[in-house]
């Protein structure tokens, strides 16, 4: 039998022990009074016997799983941990009694206890719970990775034993957020960084709403998603892509001011950015451009860092991000002239695919039809590893999305003759903001042409059928809703999962999902 079996076959005998001497090792309750960072926070030194006599009388009530003991003969020191820290007890025989100093000992590190006593400062100076009863509220069986840290002469501490099987602490987090205390603050300032951005929002007049994580159409992104079927319905559906086309109906229904937290949901792989189910927050703004959505994006991605780090700075893998505003901006075209000297706007799109070809630059060969399509592509390859600190790269070929407005500059007649000229690449008031070499977002000036959205759609739809794996459904409803009328809007995804990776210096995006996906064992 492996030693783990021994240790848990050990627990239970003990358990079975404290059952025999007529103690419930699972209660229903223990009132708590404080918690462990309170109470030292809270703690001053008597200033002379009679007040260290007084404050006996002064009970706390603390409660927390064995982190350590230290058995001495007739007394104990533990240490228990609870949602806000870690405290010391001393529990002495003579005050807690023969028969309870006994059952304590057939106690383990990981059970969970209650203590009630008064608040003292050990000869070595640690501020403590001198326990004049406990009880005991849940006792384990099986154990936990003992971590134990050791402090060198130079001060350098060495940690010993930790539990760092990265798959094995995302298949138990629970255990990962007991032994790690750093895992703990990640998903803390997950939280801060989240209220940060509803604060930002709803200080701006934004509403929160919900919208269908099932629905029958997915749309607002280009993804393969996740179908499931209802059987009561007898259809298939979707798991969300994207809440946008539901955000905008909305916008139509006269909600001028929206955003919502969601989980999306897409059928894709995973790597150390992408999780198949993660965090997103879009926000539309009736009557703004994508101008106002950059304005507003790097104030909410300022104040999140503000928020959890006390500046707008962050490290990231030894780079140090900057997110003061203002961000740089920079066009496709130029970012693209800039790195390589292709002027895509007077070279043809053989000339484009020569030039691609010839620097071993890949491109999906599905996607050559579109001289659009392959400057998105030529971008991504050769431009994005230079966007390190934070900048809005924006004026996106329009084949890229069905769901944005053309360049304001463009008059109609300009439009309609470009329309008709393969050679010739409408851009599109779209951007996405970058920070360390990752795309954290997308948003538009949105299109409200109900012919033209049609039309978008309907070439997608195409697409789809020639070979192209992710392109947008044509939703009729939403169609429909665009015919009603839907004022000059612009909108914004930004990814929350990649957001917190920056600012808590995380290395994957496993690192900030509390439950990752993982093959089943």
């Amino acid at each position: 039998m492996s030693e783990q079996n021994e240790l848990i076959k050990r627990r239970f005998e003990e358990l079975d022990e404290i059952r025999s001497l007529g103690i419930n090792p699972y209660p229903h309750r223990f009132d708590v009074t404080a918690d462990s960072a309170s109470i030292i926070s809270g703690y001053t030194d008597p200033a002379d016997d009679s007040e260290a006599e007084r404050r006996k009388s002064e009970k706390v009530s603390v409660a927390g799983r064995i982190m350590a003991i230290r058995k001495m003969g007739k007394a104990t020191f533990c240490h228990i941990k609870d949602g806000s820290g870690r405290i010391q007890v001393y529990i002495k025989k003579d005050d807690v009694g023969e028969e309870a100093y006994g059952v304590f000992k057939l106690l383990d590190i990981g059970d969970i206890i209650g203590v009630t006593g008064f608040v003292f400062r050990t000869r070595t100076g640690e501020v403590s719970v001198h326990a004049e009863s406990y009880e005991l509220l849940c006792k384990t069986v099986r154990p936990l990775p003992v971590v134990k840290e050791e402090v060198t002469e130079t001060g350098e501490k060495i940690i010993h034993d930790a539990f760092a099987d990265v798959e094995l602490r995302y298949r138990q987090r629970y255990t990962d957020l007991i032994v790690n205390d750093h895992v703990k603050e990640t998903f803390i300032k997950r939280t801060k960084i989240i209220q940060s951005i509803k604060r930002t929002l709803e200080e701006k007049n934004f509403f929160e709403v919900e919208t269908p994580t099932l629905q029958t159409i997915y749309g607002g992104a280009n993804a393969k998603p996740f179908i499931t079927h209802h059987n009561a319905l007898d259809i298939d559906l979707y798991l969300r892509i994207s809440n946008e086309l539901f955000l905008k109906r909305l916008v139509v229904g006269g909600f001028e001011r929206v955003y919502e937290f969601v989980r999306d949901f897409r059928n894709e792989g995973i790597d150390r950015t992408h999780n198949p189910e993660f965090t997103q927050v879009e926000w539309y703004q009736a009557y703004g451009d994508y101008f106002d959505s950059m304005n507003l994006f790097e104030e909410v991605v300022e104040n999140a860092c503000i928020a959890v780090n006390g500046k707008p700075e962050a490290e990231y893998c030894g780079t140090l991000l900057d997110f003061s505003r203002p961000w740089k901006r920079l066009r496709m075209a130029d970012a693209i002239k800039d790195k390589t000297g292709v002027d895509v706007h007077s070279v043809s799109k053989a000339e484009l695919i020569s030039f691609m070809r010839s620097g071993s630059i890949e491109f999906d060969p599905k996607i050559s039809h579109s001289k659009g399509l392959l400057i998105a592509s030529l971008f991504e390859s050769v431009c994005e590893e230079d966007l390190v600190q934070p900048t809005f790269v924006y004026d996106f070929p329009i084949d890229t999305t069905p769901l944005c407005k053309p360049l304001r500059e463009y008059s109609l007649p300009r439009l309609e003759e470009m329309k008709g000229d393969p050679e010739q690449v409408i851009f599109a008031e779209r951007f996405e903001p970058y920070i360390y070499k990752w795309e954290m977002g997308n948003s538009y000036t949105e299109l409200n042409d109900p012919v033209l959205q049609r039309k978008l759609l309907e070439e997608q739809v195409e697409r789809g059928r020639g070979g192209e794996e992710e392109t947008h459904p044509l939703d009729e409803d939403f169609i429909n809703a665009i015919e009603v009328g839907m004022p000059p809007t612009t909108g914004v995804g930004l990814g929350v999962d990649r957001l917190v990776m920056l600012l808590t210096n995380s290395q994957s995006i496993r690192d900030v999902i509390f439950f990752p996906l993982m093959r089943p064992l």
